[in-house]
């Protein structure tokens, strides 16, 4: 706001005087004037205030600028040259003795700063070097420069005259371009007012503090305070100290985190983070690059648009680096990050470190990694580079410190953001996962995101299979749960009929209407087929009688005769499904179902939660009328973690006893139930290893290939096998059923059998048994055996 051009020059730096530029903002319009008598004032308040040993130097002072002005206090610019000796003096007064002239950038103005008519070496040396033709520097445009000066006027005359504090401060911040660094720099230039006065050439108006307070903001309007207090009514008097601090290296670090703030960031492409960073290095031969700390499954990982700003990255993609040298070269470094520094590189550091070789084919002369960590965590690695001859020394890493909290944040970020796109991913393209195969999918999702960003910006995910995995198939099913509910169905029926034709008799006995006779015919004709037996077709045509002719019957009699309206709502309230009496028994039966497979869903939940087994498997279940579940265990769920039999007989132990374990509890849940309903338990043996894939469209695992897929087929047919040589169905309640091909499977399970019945959860009723040819299907076997109930 006070960079200004030369207005008088005499034979000292410090005593040139500067006119500030864009001033249409005309002061002259105002009384004003320059004067010291604020400043001895000043002194003599500190001298009777706060005595010290200084008192004698300030007496001298004092006794010094009243013998100087003894013509008036009133001082003429272009005469301010003559009162050299008095300008030093105010300069060694508010400055500390000590500082260096040409690094302190302070100067005196006006009382309205207009004019700057004495200043330091360094403060006119920084002015002189904005142009090659002096100080002639333009901050502000003049109508901004003039809502400046007025609002910087108006803060002054509350504060002194009517003692309203403003929440403005009296500072500028100023930003060039240095023409040596071709970088920014910021300057904060703040204006010391403590040595003026101010006083009203007339009566001063009363003001109201609560209606001021909107325009004592920065930036504030100042027309209404103009149209109140004129600043032709008031004098200025005295001088205004003016300085001016570097503060680039703190706005530099502002502008990252004004990007984090606004959440504006990109990953690594954020060209304001990287700008801010070379400003704080003070070399725009320095560049610098970012890698977050991405992970999939636990390894680090580079996504290449992500850290499009990063060198190493770059150059490993420009020459041909494989994807997995390169990820095991970050690997290594994450794992024991430290800051390494390549000052001059040569040909001699190659062997040691073979991603050199990269930077210096791309050019690089100094290299740097920075290792940058986050609540003690790696959050990436800060790249520092540069093409030129720059050395890369500590006075550099210095500088950059105070903006590595800031970028650790925005690695941090980036990791946040990357994981979220993962996570989308999975949860559009697959289904929620269990942690056992989550790995998978993350690495599918990590591939599809890296092909997406082609040239076509088109991928297709990949299929997730896990070969030769071990299957454990289980079923818990409601013995006759079809009849259970057709016999509801029928009850509920009856019940309906017997109603409509109570209400239609009731109608009866208030009108005489001829239909009435008939519906009541076709009532009964409807009660002596239901007791014999109801198909689907009967069911549809019953429907249809009661829909279509019954219901529009009962409407239009509620309509032409009121008197039957109580008869006929009573009988409309019965067909409420939530608590009408045509319903009830299927309420039941839904409410029996309901707490069955509630408990047996929550107890397989919980119990393969707690299962403790000491290696990944897979576990999905799914709702029929009872559960089924499937899990598949093998080396291909865990690659890295050596698979052993162990593993698969543990799982059938804990699947076996869990059977028992169901068939318990569902035989205690009868008396709670409505309808007392018993479940029957099967487990399929499968010794064999299948391949299974995660089918997208139906968000679930499904088999491959021709003999898996056998696998399925008889999954879903041996729920209605039979004994052979019999009609009695495999399944039975309260015993569990194991169906298997070769002797050997059912081998293992017996010696399972027999633990379980020396711990008295099994009988001692063990049947072998032939099962009869299914479709498709021939040789199957199974062991049947009691469970034990408490």
């Amino acid at each position: 706001m006070y960079l200004a051009k030369s207005y008088t020059d005499q034979s000292s730096i410090q005593r040139k005087t500067f006119e500030i530029k864009n001033n249409d903002f005309k002061p002259a319009t105002m009384e004003s004037a320059l004067s010291f008598r604020p400043f001895v004032a000043h002194l003599k308040n500190m001298l009777k205030d706060q005595p010290s040993v200084k008192s004698e130097f300030y007496r001298y002072v004092i006794s010094k600028f009243e013998n100087e002005m003894t013509k008036g206090s009133a001082i003429m610019i272009r005469d301010s040259a003559s009162y050299k000796e008095l300008m030093e003096l105010v300069y060694m007064i508010l400055t500390p003795l000590a500082t260096n002239e040409r690094e302190h950038y302070w100067a005196l103005s006006t009382p309205i700063p207009d004019k700057i008519f004495f200043s330091t070496d360094g403060f006119y040396d920084f002015l002189t070097r904005q142009t090659s033709s002096g100080p002639d520097i333009t901050i502000s445009p003049v109508e901004l420069y003039k809502k400046q000066q007025t609002q910087y006027l108006y803060r002054l005359i509350l504060d002194r005259l009517y003692k309203i504090p403003t929440h403005a401060k009296n500072e500028v911040l100023y930003q060039y371009t240095d023409v040596t660094t071709n970088l920014p720099k910021f300057y904060s230039i703040f204006t010391d007012t403590r040595f003026i006065d101010i006083q009203p050439t007339g009566k001063l108006p009363q003001l109201d503090y609560k209606a001021m307070e909107p325009y004592l903001l920065e930036g504030a309007d100042t027309a209404p305070l103009e149209a109140l207090l004129p600043l032709k009514n008031f004098r200025f008097e005295g001088f205004s100290v003016i300085t001016m601090v570097d503060v680039t290296a703190a706005q530099a670090t502002e502008i990252i985190r004004d990007v984090l703030v606004n959440h504006e960031y990109h990953a690594c492409r954020n060209e304001s983070v990287i700008q801010a960073l070379k400003t704080l290095a003070g070399n725009d031969k320095i560049d610098f690059g970012l890698i977050p700390s991405f992970q999939i499954n636990g390894k680090f990982v580079v996504a290449k648009a992500e850290c499009s700003q990063s060198m190493v990255v770059e150059a490993a993609k420009k020459y041909g680096m494989t994807q997995e040298t390169f990820d095991t070269l970050v690997t290594e470094y994450f794992a024991n990050p430290e800051m390494v520094v390549f000052n001059h590189l040569s040909d001699d550091a190659l062997s040691e470190h073979p991603l050199l070789r990269l930077l210096i084919a791309e050019g690089i002369s100094s290299y740097a990694l920075i290792p940058v960590f986050y609540n003690k965590r790696m959050a990436g690695i800060l790249e520092v580079f540069s093409k030129d001859d720059v050395l890369l020394d500590d006075a550099i890493f210095s500088r950059l410190q105070t903006a590595l909290p800031l970028i650790a944040q925005l690695l941090k970020y980036s990791t946040e953001e990357f994981d979220a796109k993962i996570e989308n991913i999975i949860r559009d393209k697959f289904t929620p996962l269990r942690p056992s195969v989550q790995w998978k999918f993350n690495e599918a999702a990590w591939h599809y995101l890296e092909s997406s960003r082609g040239e076509t910006n088109i991928a297709d995910i990949e299929t997730v299979t896990f070969e030769k995995v071990h299957p454990l198939y289980g079923a818990i099913d409601i013995r006759n749960s079809t009849f259970e509910r057709n016999r509801a169905v029928k009850e509920d029926i009856k019940n309906q009929l017997n109603l409509l034709t109570n209400t239609l008799s009731s109608l009866k006995e208030i009108v005489r209407i001829e239909t009435a006779e008939t519906l009541v015919c076709s009532c009964d004709k409807w009660s002596s087929e239901i007791n014999e037996y109801l198909s689907s077709a009967d069911e549809i045509a019953l429907n249809r009688f009661l829909i279509a002719e019954v219901n529009p019957f009962l409407n239009r009699v509620t309509i032409e005769y009121p008197a039957t309206k109580d008869v006929v709502n009573f009988y409309f309230a019965a067909l409420d499904e939530t608590t009408g009496i045509a319903f009830e028994n299927r309420r039941k039966l839904e409410r029996s179902l309901q707490l069955v497979n509630t408990s047996v869903a929550g107890y397989i939940e919980n119990a393969q939660k707690s299962l403790k087994s000491a290696y990944p498997f897979y576990f999905e279940k799914f709702r029929t009328d009872g559960i089924e579940y499937d899990m598949y265990i093998g080396q291909s769920m865990a690659p890295e973690k050596p698979f052993d039999e162990i593993y698969l007989k543990h799982l059938r132990l804990w699947q076996l006893t869990s059977m028992a374990e169901i068939a318990r509890l569902t035989e205690k849940l009868l008396p709670q139930m409505e309808k007392p309903l018993r479940t029957t338990q099967m487990i399929f043996i499968h010794s064999n290893p299948i391949n299974i894939n995660f089918r997208n469209d139906e968000r679930r695992f499904d088999v491959e290939g021709a003999y898996n897929i056998r696998y399925e087929i008889i999954k879903k047919r041996i729920d209605k096998a039979l004994v052979s040589e019999s009609r009695e169905r495999l399944t039975q309640p309260g015993k569990i059923a194991l169906v298997y091909f070769n002797d050997h499977e059912a081998d293992e399970y017996v010696e399972y059998i027999s633990d379980l019945q020396q711990m008295g959860l099994l009988d001692d009723n063990l049947e072998y048994l032939e099962l009869e040819e299914l479709q498709g299907v021939i040789g199957l076997k199974a062991l049947r055996i009691g469970v034990k109930h408490l």
